[in-house]
């Protein structure tokens, strides 16, 4: 002991240091193996989302390959396969599109790669001016990027890959095939692409309750900390509002290709009119959500009466997520919001700043609210009633 003392020096110091690090490191290894399943748990949803498409697809390239190679006799009609994968593509929306615009970009290419191998052979400045004036032609015409690109693909192929007046049309004719696989295919989709938006829109509202339960908490104990990172999760749900939106047009474009699912129509529009009101409710969420932080870092007190009346709103906000879930559109629940709008009304008004703007963000809420559960706007304004 009088030797480590001398020298400035301990074996239990030592030890506890090495104990120390020992269980860091093993926290830093555990959370680095949660983040790592986390991972792969998201790989195989998202792979499993995309696992009809997939199928499809594939199956539409080989269907279009057999037409071509066997009922059409072409030695190498690999456009076809390729205009069936990029026609399907990994959306359900836009697929009409996709396949006008392979078509034409195909046409104009093949045209134009003809042109100049029937007068002007092949080589390099023939390569360069026929993609030029393919691409030309397509962007005159107003065409998007695919149809551009198809045009100058297909154009710069009829010289280099099958060069020949014969190649070219028969390329064109492994295109229209490839297009028409896809149309078909096309016309079978899943129901999920109508579901997932409806999942969306719950998962969206459940998070929105943990937040204004998260922002009660913060108010309740001013832990600035807590607000800013409640206004953090608020400011996240953005995201998911980008995922609604392109779910919402992709059922939508579902149910107009589909003949198979002209039926849910109606509930897909339903999902659809979700996105405006749910994307006012957020916007007001994370104003909502700014003003308790900005409260809790001033130290500003906001009534016990204002804070009872954001927990029952919590409540009530997870109640319509339920709904979803449950495959119902919230209708139900518009009786309790129009209740917490007549609260709304008798609360006391404070002259403060971070009080009022609570007090209105949550009565403009409300509002939004009632329009996702199905209620005109104008009937729902009425509902919340003039402050006392």
């Amino acid at each position: 002991m009088a030797e480590e003392e001398r020298h400035g020096f301990s074996w239990h110091d030592t030890g506890r240091a090495l104990q120390r690090a020992s269980v860091q490191a093993f926290d830093l290894s555990e959370r680095t193996a949660r983040r790592g399943w986390r991972s792969q748990q998201r790989r195989v949803g998202r792979w499993r989302s995309r696992l009809f498409m997939i199928l499809q697809i594939a199956l539409a390239a080989g269907v279009s390959w057999w037409i071509a190679r066997h009922l059409l006799d072409h030695e190498e009609p690999f456009l076809a396969t390729v205009a069936a994968i990029i026609c399907l593509g990994f959306s359900f929306g836009q697929r009409l599109g996709r396949v006008v615009e392979v078509a034409v970009g195909v046409t104009i290419g093949v045209f134009v790669g003809d042109v100049f191998v029937h007068f002007f052979g092949t080589g390099v400045w023939q390569i360069v001016l026929v993609v030029a004036m393919a691409m030309s032609i397509t962007t005159w015409l107003g065409a998007r990027t695919l149809m551009v690109t198809q045009s100058a693909v297909q154009a710069a192929a009829v010289l280099t890959v099958l060069p020949g007046v014969d190649a070219g049309i028969s390329r064109w004719q492994d295109a229209l095939v490839g297009c028409a696989v896809a149309l078909l295919f096309a016309t079978v989709a899943p129901t999920s692409p109508i579901d997932r938006p409806r999942m969306i829109a719950a998962k969206v509202l459940h998070e929105a309750a943990l937040t204004v339960r998260a922002m009660v908490g913060a108010l309740r104990t001013g832990d600035v900390d807590e607000a800013e990172q409640t206004l953090e999760r608020a400011r996240a749900t953005e995201v998911e509002l980008s995922q609604l939106l392109s779910a919402a047009q992709e059922g939508m474009a579902v149910v107009r290709t589909s003949p198979f699912l002209r039926r849910h129509r109606d509930a897909a529009m339903q999902v659809s009119d979700l996105v405006v009101p749910l994307d006012r409710f957020i916007r007001n969420l994370r104003v909502l959500a700014r003003r308790c932080a900005v409260a809790t870092y001033r130290g500003e007190t906001v009534p016990d009466e204002y804070l009872d009346l954001l927990t029952e709103f919590a409540q009530v906000i997870d109640e319509c997520a339920a709904e979803l879930f449950a495959r119902r559109l919230p209708t139900a629940k518009l009786h309790a919001l129009r209740v917490l709008a007549e609260e709304s009304a008798h609360v006391p008004i404070l002259p403060r700043l971070s009080s009022t703007v609570v007090l209105a963000q949550v009565r403009s809420m409300l509002v939004d609210l009632m329009e996702l559960c199905g209620e005109d706007y104008t009937d729902a304004r009425d509902a919340v009633p003039d402050m006392d």
